[in-house]
């Protein structure tokens, strides 16, 4: 266990170097000149040389990311190149915001995702079944920030049971936080609910058809021990598309929180896009791919408790 433990761990720290490095050199490819974003169309050119000695853009690339990536191994991501404050200090403050939405969508998908699957694995063909297989073409084939408009539309601005544009910190009201987060979480979730569901119903069903399920009910074990078994069979490819749904989730709150003004990382990715801001973008990609690196090590530990087999990869 040990041995596989450390091996994941590697592994997300190659994933981690080699993802944040890439970063680094395709941003100052894509940006080029940063200058005229950050002061505007209106900067003379003294200006903009006085922000480049400034910001250190001068120096050659790698003496840039030599100097870059030896102060982010200690968690400094340098200074924001629009207003000079520490990049890790504005990634904290937002980070709670999209990690709220994101775990609590993630939270419905798995909740909701496993509920629908095991009835849709009991009974085949039957209405939820039918349903469910309904609402993945539907809900695959709308766009993300169109469910994010109707459910403002329907329960923040007609039925107003929860606020449509806002975010309210746990610290002041633990009641106003859920209810700013759940719009936002819905809208990320739907999608996920659905392909957990389905593939879970799809494990579901072909673990359920395998010898030793037909031997468990020869023996006489109940039918809920007998869905237990066949559940925990089940479960690794659902978990799987859990955790994938758990990183795409992090991409998919760009939109949400546009659509719900929301203080979170997305916003602050777009912003920083928006102005070729690299300190920010490059913190922000090192941060989520350590959460992603994260997950997946969750999930492996997971797999290998429920799959000792796993543990042999």
């Amino acid at each position: 266990m040990l041995t596989f433990i450390a091996r994941r761990l590697v592994s997300g720290i190659v994933l981690l170097v080699v993802v944040t490095s890439a970063t680094f050199f395709l941003a100052h490819l894509a940006v080029g000149d940063p200058t005229a974003g950050l002061l505007g169309n209106n900067a003379t050119p003294a200006q903009q040389d006085a922000l480049r000695a400034k910001i250190g853009y001068d120096d050659p690339l790698l003496t840039q990311f030599g100097s870059w990536f030896s102060h982010a191994v200690t968690g400094d991501f340098g200074t924001s190149w629009r207003n000079f404050q520490p990049v890790a200090d504005q990634i904290a403050l937002r980070v709670p915001v999209t990690l709220s939405v994101v775990v609590f969508a993630t939270l419905l998908a798995a909740v909701l995702g496993l509920a629908v699957g095991v009835a849709c694995g009991l009974r085949p063909g039957g209405l939820l079944d039918r349903g469910l297989k309904l609402a993945s073409v539907v809900l695959f084939a709308l766009p993300g920030f169109w469910v994010s408009l109707v459910l403002v539309t329907w329960f923040a601005i007609q039925l107003k049971w929860f606020p449509a544009i806002g975010y309210v910190s746990p610290d002041r009201s633990v009641g106003d936080w859920l209810r700013s987060i759940t719009l936002p979480s819905v809208s990320l979730a739907l999608g996920a609910i659905v392909m957990v569901a389905e593939q879970l119903r799809n494990g579901f069903l072909q673990v359920a058809n395998q010898d030793f399920v037909r031997t468990l009910r020869a023996r006489g074990l109940s039918h809920r021990r007998v869905t237990v078994h066949v559940l925990r069979n089940a479960s690794p490819a659902a978990l799987t598309v859990l955790a994938l749904m758990f990183v795409g989730l992090l991409g998919g709150a760009i939109v949400v929180e546009i659509v719900f003004n929301l203080p979170g990382i997305g916003s602050l990715t777009q912003s920083a896009s928006q102005i070729g801001d690299i300190p920010i973008l490059l913190g922000l990609t090192a941060v989520t791919v350590v959460f992603v690196v994260v997950v997946n090590f969750l999930l492996d530990l997971v797999l290998g408790w429920v799959n000792p087999k796993v543990r042999e990869r």
